[in-house]
């Protein structure tokens, strides 16, 4: 007799086991049931068929533990339908997914940057190796105490003893953001309140990130310049110029820059994501010497070893050149890029557009820096007055 996982009677009477109950919809899709326990709930999947490899592809779906029993088959075949008409379009279907670490790593393909936190905070840890069919709350709780209770590096110099503090609340929501994410892309959230509902142990701290509040003037920008070393000169006389991450200006190459167009390619960034900006006169003849008899992929910004700026590099000279211009010791190479997006909101420039040239969300401007939009928005209506 023919499996019909549509009825919940039949799902409670199969046995628990590594391998999955399959039933076939139509030619090349199936879908497939695997019982965490006896009586229990269960994990969806769908199996399709792909012409042009020539093989099964098989793809998580989730536990749909939010709906009730007898509503759960017709939301997993209607995603798996959905799967297998993305594939016969010529769609990319990604592959089973069956481990917590291979959800990351499969997240992880087009964002470099959450590859980077998982390789700290995920493979290594006992969660990596959790089978998503039977992730619980519990085991993300778990994981997130422990990230918590690791100790952040405020040193990284390789002689002395290493310097740590306590993890901040805003970076431990950093990392747990992207964990949740990699999850979602393949898991329904479960069930509030259960030990199902896996997403609520990775829900952020509120208010964790408090408003940047220390910004330079021009005038102190201008200062720091002018105690600042000649060999950094001009990577942090850039940094004053445009609102760039230090590590997506100190990862700049000479063939970045385009001298005709006065248009700048940032090819590394926190998203991953290329794009292009035209910049204003002073930083494109900034960006000009710095090219100038240099190889397209050589470093735009490079020290006197021929290396390019990092954070261990460019931090010693700005730290020296702070305390002799007499400004706050809290300022560093990331206080300029706050200070350059300050600058241009309070010009009345776009939120949206800042953030495309800054490379964040417009969301994040709008959290940080719409109170000062505000303050624009009261001094252009003062104009007004008759």
């Amino acid at each position: 007799m023919a499996l019909d996982l549509s009825k919940v009677g039949e799902r409670e009477k199969l046995k628990a086991r590594k391998a999955t109950y399959w039933q076939r919809l139509r030619a090349g899709c199936f879908i497939g049931y695997r019982p965490v326990k006896a009586g229990g709930k269960g994990f969806w999947a769908a199996r399709v068929y792909d012409a042009d490899t020539r093989r099964y592809i098989e793809k998580a779906l989730g536990d749909f533990g939010t709906l009730p029993g007898r509503e759960q088959f017709a939301a997993a075949k209607k995603a798996a339908e959905a799967a297998a008409e993305l594939v016969e379009a010529g769609g990319e279907l990604r592959p089973k997914v069956a481990t917590v670490a291979e959800a990351c790593q499969a997240y992880a393909e087009t964002r470099p940057e959450a590859e980077a936190r998982f390789t700290r905070f995920v493979y290594s840890d006992p969660v990596a190796k959790v089978e998503l069919a039977k992730l619980r709350k519990r085991h993300l709780a778990d994981w997130r105490k422990r990230l918590e209770a690791t100790p952040a590096k405020v040193s990284r110099s390789k002689s002395g003893e290493a310097k740590t503090r306590k993890r901040a609340a805003s970076t431990v929501n950093r990392e747990l953001v992207a964990l949740r994410a990699a999850l979602r892309a393949v898991l329904t959230p479960g069930q509030p309140g259960t030990e199902g509902a896996w997403q609520e142990a990775l829900k952020p701290t509120a208010h964790a990130d408090g408003q940047r509040t220390l910004a330079l003037s021009r005038d102190e920008r201008r200062k720091l310049l002018d105690h600042i070393d000649a060999e950094a000169l001009p990577f942090v006389k850039a940094l004053c110029l445009l609102p760039l991450r230090p590590g997506a200006m100190a990862s700049l190459t000479a063939g970045d820059f385009d001298k005709r167009t006065a248009e700048l390619t940032i090819a590394k960034d926190k998203d991953g994501r290329p794009r292009r900006i035209v910049v204003p006169a002073g930083a494109a003849e900034l960006l000009t010497q710095q090219a100038k008899g240099k190889l397209p992929g050589a470093p735009m910004f490079m020290r006197a070893n021929g290396k390019a700026w990092d954070k261990d590099s460019w931090k010693h000279p700005i730290t020296s050149a702070v305390k002799a211009a007499g400004l706050p010791d809290a300022v560093t190479a990331y206080t300029l890029r706050h200070s350059t997006i300050t600058d241009l909101v309070r010009l009345g420039l776009p939120l949206l557009t800042i953030a495309q040239i800054s490379g964040t969300s417009a969301e994040m401007i709008e959290r940080h820096y719409g109170h000062l939009a505000k303050d624009a928005a009261v001094k252009a209506l003062a104009e007004l007055t008759l």
